[in-house]
């Protein structure tokens, strides 16, 4: 290869990761940020695993499709309540008994579906395995603390952590797919091991993690409810609103209920798609197609992280969510799987872009003390939104086959561009205001 190439090639390489190896190189961010994302296994193998494992079992879609949705619907539930009670006392002090709720509720889950228990036993299992730490969230909570005051360098942090997102999915998905189709015992075993080196990468390293409330109210000697109204009358006064609340204003408002569309469209077409390839014979496919999505998200993350925008926040965020919502809503014209996996290729490099874009949305809307409880929000709506999105899919797919199930998919994308611009005003004024995660009581 002729020298200038390789210059060039070097020049294109340093460009695209050459932030991104001098965040890794800072003391201990490289262990507890690939820590997160190993701890974070569940997220992209458990409703997998529980879908294939159920049908294989029980036969029934329906059933799939609604302990999918009581998993989502819990996670939703319980992950706002944990990312509070981080931010009040700490990441390792709420994350260890999380973790041991989840590894027993996974052994109990398991051997009830393998046993064929009663459907009732299974619903009432399913929850506990929404005791999963915000990872995700806990990481780039690190991040902007390591960070603060570097913008750049938290752009560029936030978008590694989609990086290292994507590569959970591209890696979690087929994963899943492959290991429940020989043994749902073995798949849920792999998601535990995970759960447990992950868990001790992230914890173990203590000099990252940011000061909980309580210790930030002790060190200033007042009370944590009396920091927190500090915090929250500093925030409101730089959002120009006055007497209304810091946390749940109209932007925060708005960017959760896009949230709730994106999870309801994009978790229907995932049982779709696992509907549509069963009837093709092609099941043991399903992971590889929803890695396509993954990959070309974790590309998409990559170069959006490395170049500075100065097209403005909003802009973006809309054209990122355009192209997602028409790209999934194609997939009723599909005629094969190969064709759903050339349109999640294309369309997947704006996946990463859209979550990056909300993450740097929170940096504008909550105070830093409640930015773990502000991204477990937006998990939270995403879960509530899957939650609808797979019960809804899941019906019409068993009366009407895989293409009932794309008509739903068709029907959500549509709706959730049409809330995604009824909130357009709220969050496109929300990116015009000071970044919170910043502000000091």
């Amino acid at each position: 290869m002729p020298q200038q190439v390789r210059d060039a090639l070097g020049q294109i390489g340093h460009r695209i990761f050459g932030g991104y190896a001098s965040l890794l190189r800072m003391p201990h961010t490289a262990r507890f940020a690939v820590g997160s994302v190993i701890a974070s296994m569940p997220f992209p193998m458990v409703g997998m695993t529980i879908t294939i494992s159920v049908q294989h079992y029980y036969g029934s879609y329906s059933l799939a499709g609604a302990l999918t949705a009581v998993q989502a619907i819990s996670l939703a539930l319980v992950s706002p309540i944990l990312g509070k009670l981080i931010d009040k006392f700490g990441q390792r002090q709420v994350s260890l008994p999380t973790v041991v709720v989840w590894m027993v509720a996974a052994a109990a889950l398991i051997t009830s579906i393998t046993s064929h228990a009663p459907a009732w036993v299974l619903y009432c299992i399913t929850p506990f395995m929404a005791a999963i730490p915000p990872w995700g969230a806990m990481s780039r909570s690190r991040w902007t603390n390591i960070l603060r005051g570097d913008r750049k360098a938290t752009d560029q942090a936030l978008s590694l952590s989609g990086v290292f997102d994507e590569a959970m999915w591209v890696i979690g998905n087929p994963l899943a797919s492959i290991l429940a189709v020989i043994s749902g015992v073995l798949a849920f075993s792999f998601t535990g091991v995970c759960v447990l080196v992950g868990a001790w990468m992230f914890l173990s390293i203590a000099t990252t993690e940011p000061p909980s409330q309580t210790s930030l109210a002790k060190a200033q000697g007042i009370t944590r409810k009396e920091y927190r109204a500090r915090q929250a009358a500093r925030a409101a006064e730089l959002q120009g609103q006055e007497g209304q609340s810091a946390f749940w204003s109209s932007g925060m408002i708005a960017v959760c209920v896009t949230w709730f569309g994106l999870g309801a469209f994009q978790s229907a077409a995932s049982i779709s798609i696992i509907s549509f390839a069963t009837e093709q014979g092609m099941k043991q496919m399903t992971g590889f197609v929803f890695a396509c999505f993954s990959f070309s998200s974790l590309i998409g993350a990559l170069l959006y992280g490395a170049k500075s925008w100065t097209i403005p926040l909003w802009k973006r965020f809309y054209f990122c969510l355009l192209v997602v919502n028409l790209g999934i809503g194609t997939f009723l014209f599909a005629g094969n799987l190969w064709t759903i996996m050339l349109i999640y290729l294309v369309i997947g490099i704006c996946q990463a872009p859209t979550w990056i874009n909300g993450n740097q949305l929170m940096l504008h809307l909550v105070p830093p003390a409640r930015f773990t409880e502000g991204m477990a929000w937006l998990s939270a709506m995403n879960s509530i939104g899957s939650s609808a999105g797979s019960a809804i899919a899941g019906q019409f797919i068993d009366r009407y086959g895989s293409r009932g199930g794309f008509g739903v998919v068709t029907a959500l994308a549509l709706t959730s561009l049409t809330i995604a611009f009824v909130g357009f005003r709220q969050i496109r004024d929300s990116t015009e205001k000071p970044i919170l995660t910043e502000l000091k009581a």
